[in-house]
């Protein structure tokens, strides 16, 4: 192998194509984000694990004073402050020998947590939920899909109808946890 060639293959990832296929697109604080990933190969490499990133980051604006020189004094700045709420790294498969032509799908399932935050973007708080794919490689940079921005959001409320009884007297239906009859004012009987 040329040395020119060896020097290529440190600073440039693998030719395979990554792509990530969801199942969803909106998911919810508890559920899961499931999907597929994936890979096309275009050469011949050896892989050391296939695996999904998501992770949730959550930027906030914030006003801080800061020291100004050219005016000597503090002044108020505006300024955007960024965190990791949640990250997740499951592995898809191990450690692979990725000949050129090779083309399979990885499964995969990640568990949302339901105290996590869901997606938002407002004037002074943003957050994202993104997924990507990634085929990794030791020694070279790891080949990945598109980073995809998925819209988490809080679990639907179920409405439960409410239990009705009917009165004895005049035969009107109404809710259990009223007392008394709407139409004729009778006391609820235990029944």
């Amino acid at each position: 192998m040329s040395l020119f060639k060896k020097l290529r293959e440190k600073v440039t990832p693998p030719r395979v194509n990554v792509s990530l296929f969801l199942k969803d697109q909106l998911f919810y604080l508890g559920g899961n984000v499931e999907g597929t990933v994936q890979v096309e190969s275009q050469e011949e490499f050896d892989c050391t694990e296939v695996r999904c990133e998501l992770e949730c980051i959550e930027r906030v604006r914030k006003t801080k004073r800061v020291y100004n020189t050219a005016l000597k004094r503090e002044v108020e700045q505006q300024v955007w402050e960024s965190a990791v709420i949640f990250s997740a790294r499951p592995q898809l498969a191990g450690p692979l020998h990725i000949s050129e032509g090779f083309i399979q799908s990885f499964q995969f399932k990640i568990l949302i947590p339901p105290g996590a935050q869901p997606s938002l973007k407002s004037m002074d708080r943003i957050v994202v939920w993104s997924l990507k794919g990634v085929v990794a490689v030791e020694g070279r940079p790891d080949a990945t899909s598109k980073t995809t921005e998925i819209q988490v959001s809080q679990p639907p409320q179920v409405q439960q109808a409410p239990l009705t009884v009917s009165c004895k007297y005049c035969g009107t239906v109404f809710p259990q946890n009223q007392t008394r009859c709407p139409n004729c004012g009778a006391p609820r009987t235990a029944s």
